[in-house]
């Protein structure tokens, strides 16, 4: 991995300096638990804010650098950037070591741009003032059962995005970085067939589908999303030419008819039952009966089971009207719409493929 072992340059790096960082967990006077990241996480998070936005992963690609260099490199001012670096170590993500200088561990190296699995744009969408304020509105969504973002900017979080181009961009951005290495996961997880068209709706950029046209050579694809979506698609490579083609439109209203194979990825999560009815039944228009749907989401365990995507379902509850569901949950609303669930299919990824027949 780049950023670790000893650069051509000569100057240390996270791998071969002398850490110093203390665990943030051995003083017994401050203990570090559930609670304390609990009330301390907004810090953490601005924290990362700021280093990211300065581009110090970056700068520390090729090797440890001290405060001061890393200051003058950024255009900040090394006092603080030394403390907010040494608290990020204490979560791993940097490295303090006894010859003053902050090297970029292998954790922190995801906060670097341009490389395989990058979470920089990741970060600054989920700490932007967007996220920011609606996770405050918690306290009143609890009262009203409302999204937190539609309080704090008075209209629904898709609204803004279309209104919003820096918005957009930064929420496609984020998106497409964030989904990379998980359309390898799940292209390679389910059987896609070995011939026909698969269409992906409300596909974003095509991620996903350039990866499974990629792996399966003798399909072809169709990307439907927002015109000014699909107008940014990421198909247009030698591989890939002659199997593609694109189409704006709305998913509510009608979806491109004829496809062998439909695809819904991250899209149900972001509804309530009743719109994603609506979908489901658009969806299903197009389709002729026997031929499949992929849902793919987030399935959360019926039993309470600890799972990672509780958070993303609570970050449905303060954006969106969203929610992530049970195969139960899943179930259900896909008989609702015409269709039949055939299997959940999990993946290494947060995501499994729910897997489903037009009745």
């Amino acid at each position: 991995m780049g950023g670790v072992g000893t650069p051509p340059n000569g100057r240390s790096s996270s791998m071969t300096a002398t850490p110093v960082t203390p665990s943030a967990a051995s003083h017994p006077h401050f203990p570090t638990s559930s609670l304390h990241d609990l009330m301390y996480g907004h810090i953490y998070a601005s924290a990362l804010r700021a280093v990211v936005l300065h581009g110090i992963a970056d700068l520390l690609a090729d090797g440890a650098r001290t405060a001061d260099e890393l200051a003058e490199r950024s255009g900040t001012r090394a006092v603080p950037l030394r403390r907010i670096l040494r608290l990020l170590a204490t979560r791993g993500l940097f490295s303090e070591n006894a010859d003053g200088t902050f090297g970029l561990t292998e954790a922190g190296a995801d906060l670097r741009t341009g490389v395989p699995g990058s979470r920089h744009a990741g970060v600054l969408l989920f700490t932007d003032e967007m996220y920011q304020r609606s996770a405050g509105g918690l306290v009143d969504t609890l009262r009203t059962g409302q999204p937190g973002f539609d309080a704090a900017y008075g209209v629904p979080f898709f609204t803004h995005l279309a209104e919003t181009p820096d918005a957009s961009r930064l929420f496609d951005t984020a998106m497409t970085s964030l989904t990379g290495g998980v359309n390898e996961l799940l292209a390679g997880s389910y059987p896609f067939p070995d011939s026909g068209t698969v269409v992906d709706v409300a596909g974003g950029r095509g991620g996903l589908l350039r990866e499974v046209l990629t792996r399966s050579p003798g399909l072809t694809g169709v990307l439907f999303d927002r015109p000014e979506t699909v107008a940014d698609h990421l198909l247009d490579t030698a591989e890939l030419a002659g199997r593609w083609r694109t189409e704006g439109g709305d998913l509510f209203t009608a979806v491109p008819e004829g496809g062998d194979l439909y695809l819904l990825k991250n899209i149900l999560h972001d509804w309530p039952d009743d719109d994603c009815l609506r979908i489901l039944a658009t969806v299903r228009r197009a389709m002729a009966p026997g031929t499949r749907l992929l849902v793919i989401d987030a399935v959360l365990p019926a039993d309470g089971t600890p799972h990672p995507a509780f958070a993303l379902d609570v970050v449905m509850l303060m954006m969106l009207q969203g929610r992530e569901r049970t195969a139960a949950e899943f179930e259900g609303l896909l008989e609702g719409a015409g269709f039949r669930m055939v299997r959940v299919v999990p993946t290494p990824a947060l995501t499994s493929v729910v897997e489903a027949e037009a009745v």
